[in-house]
């Protein structure tokens, strides 16, 4: 069977790896070089999984930078192109993902789409009102960046969103989730198949409570801080309540990536005519710990912050709407300078700030070195260093 993907990030290479163990599957991207590189076995993303599956002999595999040559002929089209929110509409910019499904429909228009890029509450749904010709379905991912491919391999769930009243359609959403089953290592993993608006609303869901955790443990170091008490202790002690759970707890300058900013602006953004308090506390909410975390720094009265690491955890390359970032424009707002050491970075400026390759200079050159996450990089100078990273796992 030919499946074919458009888009590869994350979501697309890790899906593309995981269905191309027993298919024959074909990526398209607009990045040659990208294309290039997954072509000659080389993963353009940093993903421990990923480097070794790709260099595993059975896996059937190419990429294309023509979307003909890619949608011809596959049964099913999985869309992972992105959809970054656009704050002046208030919604995610979805035009990538439906200028794929008008290219499908010309070069493989008996294909079964499938939606993995998110989406907001409804899209699916009006996808197949304004394009009756098409087999359109939603499968919403949960990725871990930098263990993209292994949350494929070990999936905590599976869920497909179909329009249930149409039977043909509600059995090619059965269909593809075996064809995740069939690639997973995981055994019996839980499969769940709803109608499109409930997929598109899980997903939403699911990571706004991920911000929520986040953005409680924050605001409890953040009291835990300007009182004088040992965080780590709160922490542990709440949660110890196997209610509440040791996951999800350390504290951080605030969510950031290529999901949770955008995902909770959505939901929000959902809620238009929908009675609510916690959502919009929760968007809020980052605004605020960036704004404290910057204030705390500034209070040190520095001549020059560095800040080490743009990427948001240890294993990622990603660095893109990293917490670290916002508190890097507050301080720099306030007129004092920062450099950066970012080795994921070809650029000698990143947002006119200096990039600094030498972690010795880097180092010496500093009055406080920010991290978001903590690393042994900086060990040496423990007296330098602001974080609120406790448990150094992620």
């Amino acid at each position: 069977m030919k499946i074919a993907i458009a888009g590869m990030g994350y979501v697309g290479l890790s899906q593309a790896v995981l269905l191309a163990q027993h298919n024959s599957v074909c990526v398209v991207d607009v990045a040659a070089e990208k294309v290039d590189m997954l072509n000659r076995g080389i993963s353009p993303i940093q993903d421990s999984y990923l480097d070794a599956y790709l260099n595993k002999p059975h896996l059937r595999l190419r990429a294309t930078l023509d979307p003909e040559d890619g949608y011809s002929g596959a049964e099913y089209v999985v869309i992972a192109v992105p959809t970054d929110f656009n704050p002046r509409e208030n919604a995610f910019d979805t035009a990538m993902v439906e200028s794929v499904i008008r290219q499908v429909l010309r070069y493989a228009p008996e294909a079964v789409m499938v939606i993995k890029s998110t989406v907001p509450v409804g899209f699916t749904q009006s996808m197949q009102s304004k394009y009756p010709a098409g087999h359109i379905l939603v499968s919403p991912e949960f990725l871990r960046e930098g263990k993209a491919l292994y949350d494929n391999l070990y999936p905590s769930r599976i869920i497909v969103g179909t329009d249930l009243a149409d039977p043909a359609l509600t059995e090619q959403a059965h269909a593809f989730a075996r064809l995740l089953q069939e690639g997973a290592e995981k055994k019996n993993v839980e499969l769940l198949v709803t109608g499109c608006g409930e997929a598109e609303t899980i997903k939403l869901f699911a990571n706004t409570y991920l911000a929520l955790r986040i953005g409680f443990f924050n605001e409890l170091d953040t009291f835990a801080e300007l009182r004088g008490l040992d965080t780590g202790s709160i922490i542990h002690g709440i949660c110890q309540d196997p209610r509440i759970g040791q996951y999800y707890n350390n504290p951080s300058f605030g969510y950031g990536g290529y999901c949770l900013p955008k995902d909770t602006k959505q939901l929000l953004a959902n809620y238009r005519d929908v009675p609510q308090n916690i959502i919009s506390a929760i968007v809020a909410a980052n605004s605020t710990r960036k704004d404290f975390i910057a204030e705390q720094i500034l209070a040190r009265h520095p001549r020059i912050v560095g800040i080490y690491r743009l990427t948001m955890k240890a294993g990622s390359d990603n660095f893109r709407q990293s917490s670290i970032q916002g508190v890097m424009k507050r301080i720099k707002a306030k007129g004092v300078e920062v450099v950066v050491y970012e080795p994921a970075l070809r650029e000698d400026r990143f947002f006119n700030s200096r990039v600094i390759r030498d972690l010795d200079e880097f180092k010496r050159v500093s009055d406080v070195i920010v991290a978001n996450r903590y690393s042994d990089d900086i060990r040496d100078v423990p007296d330098k260093v602001y974080t609120r990273d406790l448990y150094f796992r992620d």
